[in-house]
């Protein structure tokens, strides 16, 4: 009898979890909270190890195909170029590929068997009570479903790690910054196939081509903020705050925040846990290690994760055993990815006016 298992989160951990699993001959089942897959995000990087995943499951050609090729500016404050340069062409980029996070998303989704993996849309985990045997869960609808194992691909702030391994504030470690992505229609782009990054001390503003206009991409240093997830309003007024005396195109892109009916803010921190499971209950992706996007390796970490994962259970006839290869085998790397956080941070978002100077050395 196929081993019944439920995967939190239509990710790009959680569909490659559901590839592979599949593959194995387990009965998946996907619940994804958003009614539909989720959409939006900047430009992701598939790199490395990654790209052999990407081999393995088919989908590498249709990743090349959808390739975000493009050449970046860094500007000064009257939108005068001061360098240009492309990530392929630096040596630890080259290589690589760079895709938007919807195509990588559909890709994966439509590599997956619709008739032989369930996906519950509109749905979340509300209640998870393991047993030696199985995980009961019930539903947001109030569904009650008994499976072999459950996994949590459901990102930085895993509803499944709090259920299954307590408070969020145990694992996450804060970084004293804080990002956000807007979507933004009515905002051009400096460039129709290129993006624009322009800094000041503390704070990183990027405009990048997206559908009709642009993402924009915020990024500003600040102590712990008392900010609620779910209030939007709040979230754009904490932007405003930091942004009101930015030159370059900020005005504009603040002007443009008013339009816009959805955000994405959040802290940018890590996740550190010295197990990535309990019971049977495993975690993948960013709810089991986030590294944050200053080190370029999130996507390539969830997708090289959840093949890890799913090939110790194939192989291994122990779950527990198979966690524990999956934990031991997988943490040295994972962690050498996540030293590299303050090099991103110092890049990206310098300091001081002599810092932001000795960032751009590196893209000339």
């Amino acid at each position: 009898m196929k081993k019944q298992v439920l995967i939190s989160g239509a990710s790009v951990a959680g569909l490659s979890l559901a590839y592979w699993l599949n593959k194995f001959d387990f009965e998946v089942t996907v619940v994804e909270i958003s009614k539909s897959l989720r959409r939006g995000g900047s430009p992701i990087d598939v790199r490395g190890e990654a790209l052999n995943v990407a081999k393995e499951m088919g989908i590498l050609e249709k990743i090349k195909a959808k390739e975000f090729i493009h050449q970046d500016e860094i500007v000064n404050a009257h939108n005068e170029t001061i360098v240009s340069f492309s990530l392929n062409d630096q040596p630890e980029y080259r290589g690589d590929i760079e895709i938007h996070r919807d195509d990588l998303v559909d890709i994966l989704f439509e590599n997956i068997p619709k008739d032989q993996v369930h996906f519950l849309f509109g749905n979340r985990i509300g209640t998870l009570v393991q047993s030696d045997t199985n995980v009961d869960v019930t539903l947001k609808n109030g569904e009650t479903l008994s499976f072999d194992f459950v996994f949590g691909a459901d990102g930085t702030h895993s509803a499944v790690r709090k259920l299954a391994f307590g408070k969020e504030e145990n694992y996450s470690q804060f970084f004293n910054e804080y990002f956000a992505i807007i979507e933004a229609p009515d905002v051009k782009p400096n460039h129709p196939n290129g993006g624009a990054m322009y800094n000041e001390p503390g704070k990183m503003v990027g405009l990048y081509p997206f559908k009709n206009g642009v993402n924009a991409f915020l990024v500003f240093s600040s102590p712990k903020l008392d900010w609620d997830y779910k209030n939007q309003a709040q979230q754009k007024q904490i932007i405003k705050e930091h942004f009101q005396n930015g030159k370059w195109r900020i005005p504009e892109i603040l002007n443009a925040l008013d339009k816009v009916e959805h955000i994405y803010f959040d802290e940018v921190c890590q996740i550190h846990m010295s197990s990535w499971t309990t019971g049977r209950v495993a975690l993948l992706g960013d709810a089991a290690h986030a590294a944050s996007f200053h080190t370029g390796m999130g996507t390539s970490l969830a997708m090289q994760g959840a093949t890890l994962l799913a090939q110790k259970l194939h192989e291994i006839e122990d779950y527990q055993q198979a966690f524990t290869a999956y934990n031991e085998s997988f943490r040295p790397f994972v962690e050498s990815i996540q030293a590299k956080i303050t090099r991103g941070m110092k890049y990206l978002v310098p300091q001081t006016e002599e810092d932001i100077q000795e960032a751009y050395k590196r893209f000339k």
